[in-house]
């Protein structure tokens, strides 16, 4: 009896698997991966980029062409729509003014699509603050407006009708003053009295052993200037040569010392010789030039300043 086997089916041979290709690596990947920002964030900054430059073209081909303002603007705000619209404001240079007032200047815009936002327009603007000597106004695209300040320095406190102003040396009023806080600066006193604080600084540099000792000065009559020292004493100068009588008055006090000796008024109205009046009298005296010897000898002039000046104790300062 013969048995037949049955054979089954040939093993299957395992397919070899195909080979993965391996991935390269680019020199751009490579440098990209260095970057210490994500990938994302380069590539929305590349597509602001190519839309900046794209909307500034397209503004400025509207422009030439005479596309209709309303639709140069139109473009304008969907270039702030797609994210170049003013959301920060760099302040540099400022030392004393409100950083407030120049954000608001800054911010107050029709629109605030970066395109539209007239920066000569803020120039100006800010120019109206006295602080302001200059600025600088400038876009970094794409949300930030940048604004640099060149501030004046104050010189002077000037004194008018009780009201006390902080000023620069060409006169530009600043700010206010409060009486309290009285700043280490000269004080000039009077109507129109900032307008010659150019004038005045040139005075006091004539005789700069003087001007430490200097507390105010007074412009009288629109013309000349009374002088109140430190020691309490006031010096009447002439309306021509106030330079050239002030030195003279240094020296004479230089060779024999004159302030914080008694006296109440110097007046060198007449260049010539210098009058000077103690507390309490009536009479006052000329004082002789050192440089030419001599004492002091009376006087008959009564003192009255006859530019409508005050009276000798009355002298603001």
């Amino acid at each position: 009896m013969s048995r037949t086997i049955k054979r089954g089916p040939p093993p299957r041979r395992p397919v070899p698997r195909r080979r993965q290709p391996v991935k390269r690596v680019t020199l751009t990947q490579r440098l990209l991966a260095k970057v210490p920002v994500s990938e994302e964030t380069i590539r929305k900054a590349v597509t602001w980029t190519i839309l900046g430059g794209a909307g500034a073209a397209v503004l400025a081909v509207a422009t030439y062409v005479g596309v209709p303002g309303m639709i140069g603007t139109a473009i304008a705000e969907q270039a702030g729509h797609a994210g170049f619209r003013v959301q920060q404001i760099e302040v540099t240079g400022l030392k004393r003014m409100d950083r407030m007032t120049v954000y608001a200047v800054a911010l107050d815009q029709q629109s605030r699509a970066m395109p539209l936002v007239n920066l000569e327009d803020v120039r100006a603007k800010l120019l109206r603050y006295g602080w302001i000597k200059d600025a600088h106004v400038s876009r970094r695209l794409p949300d930030t407006l940048l604004v640099d300040i060149e501030e004046r320095t104050p010189a002077a406190v000037w004194q008018d009708n009780g009201q006390l102003t902080l000023i620069d040396a060409g006169g530009v009023l600043l700010e206010p003053v409060r009486p309290e806080a009285m700043p280490d600066l000269p004080l000039i006193i009077g109507p129109g009295a900032n307008l010659q604080e150019p004038a005045y600084q040139a005075l006091l540099s004539a005789a700069p052993a003087l001007k430490p000792r200097v507390k105010a000065a007074t412009w009288i009559g629109n013309r000349r200037w009374d002088i109140t020292f430190d020691s309490g004493e006031t010096l009447a100068l002439p309306e021509d040569g106030a330079g050239a009588a002030l030195m003279k008055f240094a020296a004479m006090d230089g060779s024999r010392p004159l302030l914080g000796r008694g006296w109440l008024r110097f007046d060198m109205r007449d260049p010539t010789k210098l009058v000077a009046r103690k507390p309490g009298l009536n009479q006052n005296h000329a004082l002789a030039d050192p440089a030419k010897a001599g004492d002091m000898g009376s006087d008959p002039a009564s003192g009255n300043d006859a530019d409508g000046a005050a009276a000798p104790g009355a002298v603001q300062g």
